[in-house]
């Protein structure tokens, strides 16, 4: 896996994905973590180093997330739009959930 370098508003983090759009994806998710805990999850993985420009503060994502395989602040920075990857996260988590229900219910 490559390590990608994911940045949008005051989140900055290095994330080891299989592709940008999984790194974005993973950002996304830490900084939904922040004010939307989901049961059962680690917002750590070995793969994240978590950290934002603010400290310890929360991390807001502005308009574009930007990704790149160089460093942080490149001018050749793959540019995603933050709803679009937002969008995919939750379309992600639902699903997840769905899956849950459904192995609950086989399992009653």
């Amino acid at each position: 896996m490559a390590k990608y370098y994911v940045q949008s508003g005051t989140m900055r983090t290095v994330v080891q994905a299989q592709s940008g759009n999984n790194a974005a994806l993973w950002a996304v998710h830490q900084a939904m973590q922040q004010v939307l805990p989901i049961e059962n999850c680690n917002t750590e993985s070995p793969r994240s180093t978590g950290k934002t420009s603010v400290g310890d503060g929360l991390a807001v994502l502005s308009s574009a997330i930007r990704v790149s395989e160089q460093g942080f602040d490149r001018s050749d920075a793959k540019s995603l739009v933050t709803i679009d990857v937002v969008t995919e996260w939750t379309q992600l988590i639902m699903t997840l959930d769905r899956l849950e229900q459904m192995l609950y219910r086989g399992a009653a």
